[in-house]
């Protein structure tokens, strides 16, 4: 339970900061620019520009570090499972072996590289989160796929998935908090035994939180249709988006950060 409650993904928490001001499709196009120059990062000088950023960008949002750093926890698993596996499963040149294990300088240099990168992308999406809220960020989505829809594409509807799987992430895990504690209650051991044990103990929760999903989105259905939605079409906007000169200079900074690190690259290499 204490787990549950340090998680922060999905969350918004509203602020007059500068990050909380910018359009929301600066901050998505922007958060592209920042993962693509962290997945181009390789050598060891790339990391300080990706984590002064993200220090700058966490500063702008007024969002404590702690309260931003909780959202690792939610992908701590997979870091260290990504990173045991390049450590000893990447090709290179072995410097320790045993059986079918082997731990080469490749695999090392790969095995951290993976995981400052996994960390980076979820702390700069959580910032994403942090600082838009729910429908900031489906109307932000949906103008930025609008040049799409004369070939097909579902804009309004891809946009509106997308915030609806994050606005839930919090319902979510209160409901899971919420069922936790009632198992608790009735003396379900739920933190000690084998792996199967627990496994076996967590099915009394997963199934009361499938069925409590299922029917949050069945009565989702029926609002919506009940207040006559019909998608994206002829529907106005209370606050309409305002492009600002702070917009464009911020992805201007985070496009001339790619460019200084390739330099930085080529001029090193």
């Amino acid at each position: 339970m204490k787990f549950l409650e340090s998680v922060s993904f999905g969350q918004y928490v509203p602020s007059n900061s500068w990050m909380h001001r910018l359009d929301p499709r600066t901050k998505v196009c922007g958060l592209i620019l920042l993962l693509a120059g962290v997945f181009m990062a390789s050598k060891p000088y790339d990391w300080p520009i990706w984590v002064v950023m993200l220090l700058l960008c966490a500063h702008a949002a007024r969002t404590g570090l702690g309260f931003l750093f909780r959202s690792i926890r939610t992908v701590l698993v997979l870091i260290l499972v990504t990173s045991v596996l390049n450590l000893f499963f990447a090709e290179g040149e072995p410097i320790w072996q045993w059986g079918i294990f082997s731990v080469s300088r490749e695999g090392i240099q790969l095995a951290w590289t993976m995981a400052l990168r996994l960390i980076l992308l979820v702390l700069f999406a959580n910032l994403l989160t942090l600082t838009t809220s729910p429908m900031a960020l489906s109307d932000g989505l949906e103008r930025l796929f609008s040049p799409f829809k004369p070939v097909g594409f579902p804009a309004h509807e891809l946009a509106m998935m997308m915030t609806i799987a994050l606005r839930f992430i919090p319902t979510l895990l209160n409901e899971t908090d919420r069922i936790l504690k009632a198992q608790l209650a009735r003396g379900a051991d739920l933190d000690r035994g084998s792996i199967m044990k627990r496994m076996k103990a967590f099915i009394p929760v997963l199934v009361p939180l499938f069925v409590i999903v299922f029917q949050t989105a069945d009565d989702l259905a029926i609002a919506m249709e009940a207040r006559c939605y019909r998608g994206g079409e002829g529907r106005t906007r209370m606050k309409p988006f305002n492009w600002r000169l702070a917009d464009t200079a911020a992805l201007l900074f985070c496009a001339a950060l790619i460019v200084g690190q390739k330099l930085l690259n080529w001029y090193a290499g």
